[in-house]
């Protein structure tokens, strides 16, 4: 069964809003452009959605999200594994249209919390539960204290490949080794008779 008209023209406009953030960044974004990409009025937009945010938070919300298929696999290594999640992250980063998404998502999450937290829930939560996931293994393996707190070990990730995509800049492998370093030394297990 074919679409109604209006679910088109929405549709239209979701695409539009996809490549613009791709091609020239959320800034560069205009409820006029989407209007003329769309073939559709100002109006209707507005009708629609009441912001630009709006529009950018449903595009990601329907859309595929980049890098989303990644799987990484659990090894014997805390430490390597937490060093290949960042290799990812870092290898996503290096592409200028996933820094312009990344630091979209930070715009809206601050002019729309509501919004802001579906679109966390679906690009960080998978991020978050791997992480959770691995961490909670190392304890059960005994390379963890049990007091950690496998969530907020995930926030620290997450944070700094935010923090590198707001600011523009790379996590070169130096700085990935000198960030898990610093946490494994932190949530390290005391090694007995030391």
């Amino acid at each position: 069964m074919p679409r109604p008209r209006s679910e088109n023209a929405r549709q239209s406009v979701l695409a539009a809003m996809r490549r613009a953030l791709a091609a020239d960044g959320y800034d560069a974004v205009t409820i006029e452009g989407l209007a003329a990409e769309a073939g559709v009025s100002k109006q209707t937009i507005y009708r629609w959605w009441p912001s630009k945010a709006a529009i950018l938070g449903e595009a990601l919300l329907e859309g595929a999200l980049p890098g989303a298929d990644v799987v990484l696999p659990f090894s014997d290594d805390l430490g390597a594994d937490l060093r290949a999640w960042f290799a990812t992250a870092a290898e996503h980063l290096a592409r200028a249209e996933n820094v312009e998404l990344a630091r979209a998502l930070i715009a809206v999450t601050a002019t729309d919390p509501q919004l802001g937290e579906a679109l966390n829930h679906r690009f960080a939560d998978p991020i978050v539960s791997w992480i959770v996931a691995r961490v909670a293994q190392a304890q059960e393996d005994g390379a963890v204290r049990a007091d950690v707190d496998a969530a907020v070990v995930a926030d620290q990730f997450v944070a700094a490949t935010s923090y590198a995509a707001l600011l523009g800049r790379p996590l070169p492998a130096e700085r990935v080794d000198a960030l898990v370093d610093l946490v494994m030394r932190g949530i390290a297990a005391p090694i007995p008779g030391h």
